[in-house]
């Protein structure tokens, strides 16, 4: 059995793009298209439910793509706040302590 990658294939957002729009014209299933084009049915499948909450026809509660940038957007910018935080605490601790000298 071979040594499974831990790298996996990229590709253009047109390709992704026409992947989802095979699945859709062709009355084929994800499977058979993934297995057409040579990609993985897992992330082909990924894609169409993507490419259908984008379209507002996805699962109740599923994020647009515009909403998942977003939501990445916002916890990076919370994790640089608590990073800011805690070194502004660490510091008023370090001048507390300067100024009881």
């Amino acid at each position: 059995m071979g040594k499974k990658s831990n790298t996996s294939k990229r590709y253009t957002a047109e390709c992704k793009r026409d992947a989802v729009a095979l699945v859709r014209s062709s009355g084929k299933t994800v499977t058979e298209a993934a297995r057409e084009i040579g990609v993985s049915p897992e992330g082909l499948r990924n894609r169409v439910n993507q490419h259908r909450a984008d379209r507002g026809q996805g699962a109740a509660g599923a994020l647009t793509s515009d909403e998942k940038e977003e939501l990445r957007r916002l916890r990076r910018e919370n994790r640089e706040q608590q990073q800011t935080i805690e070194v502004l605490k660490k510091a008023a601790a370090f001048l507390a302590r300067e100024s009881t000298k």
